[in-house]
């Protein structure tokens, strides 16, 4: 039971309470633009929407997302302990209002009214050599979603090379095509490499990096910078209302891949951009 509830926490805590490195970066963003704008004030309502959610404990957005964990556990542990925990707590959690009811089935069109089904939550198992558990949590919603976008290199439409150039860019042209419509301020997480199924994988897990952080090999965290402030300069803005923060960050991942494949997965996050982490260690448990 006491797994159940600590998930059931790790849920509260993402669908209600923004991480302050996400919060931190709209702040930011709200002072950058002018006195009067929409985007100014539409960066008002989101703050003061976060504050209200953390308050009262309450979802930050209406939609609050599919559910995506990622579980690194020691040697021994198992899997369906995990699995049954996470299926308890989705829930629960959606009995408390924390989460709304967001499975369907896509045959019936029936939505099963708790959150579970196939493959819903979603689960990633990964054993490793720590002595401690690590459950990470992307709650990701479903207008976001529609605005991924996936390439393949050459992309002959758009000049672009089997490159970083062009992979450039493939990702300027997803944020110029997403509008406003994945609720920018959007952070982007991108997937280089893999298959098609491995790239996009690799494009969502990079929204557990904190903002800022930038890719430990040089060449991609210069492409994240420029990036940065490229797309910045589209001037979407919030909502796209125009304004000077389109995205507020830019992850990106590479993963080796075939000779015949160079796939391109663009991720698209909203600003209610919810991640937490909680690690269990000596039967306590931390939350990030």
């Amino acid at each position: 039971m006491e797994l159940k509830k600590s998930i059931l926490e790790l849920i509260r805590r993402a669908a209600t309470d923004l991480s302050p490195d996400v919060e931190e970066a709209i702040q930011k963003a709200y002072e950058r633009e002018e006195e009067g704008t929409p985007a100014k004030s539409v960066f008002s309502t989101i703050l003061e929407n976060v504050k209200m959610a953390r308050e009262q404990s309450t979802p930050m957005c209406q939609d609050t997302g599919s559910l995506v964990f990622y579980i690194d556990y020691p040697e021994g542990g198992m899997e369906r302990t995990y699995r049954e925990a996470i299926d308890w707590a989705a829930v629960e959690a959606t009995n408390l209002q924390y989460l709304r009811p967001n499975a369907v089935d896509p045959v019936t069109s029936k939505n099963t009214q708790n959150n579970l089904g196939i493959n819903a939550p979603y689960i990633h198992f990964h054993q490793w050599e720590k002595d401690e558990v690590r459950i990470r949590l992307l709650l990701k919603g479903g207008g976001s979603e529609n605005v991924g976008a996936q390439y393949k290199l050459p992309y002959p439409p758009l000049n672009a090379g089997r490159d970083l150039k062009g992979v450039r860019k493939l990702i300027i042209d997803a944020v110029k095509n997403a509008q406003g419509l994945g609720c920018a301020p959007g952070t982007i997480g991108v997937g280089l490499g893999g298959g098609r199924d491995t790239s996009y994988t690799l494009s969502k897990e990079q929204f557990f990096r904190k903002m800022g952080q930038r890719s430990a090999d040089p060449e991609l965290a210069k492409l994240e910078t420029e990036l940065y402030e490229d797309l910045n300069k589209l001037q979407i803005g919030p909502m796209g209302f125009g304004g000077k923060t389109t995205v507020m960050d830019v992850f990106i991942g590479s993963q080796h891949r075939h000779p015949a494949t160079f796939y391109v997965s663009i991720s698209y996050n909203c600003w209610a951009f919810r991640r937490k982490m909680m690690t269990i260690k000596n039967g306590e448990v931390e939350y990030d």
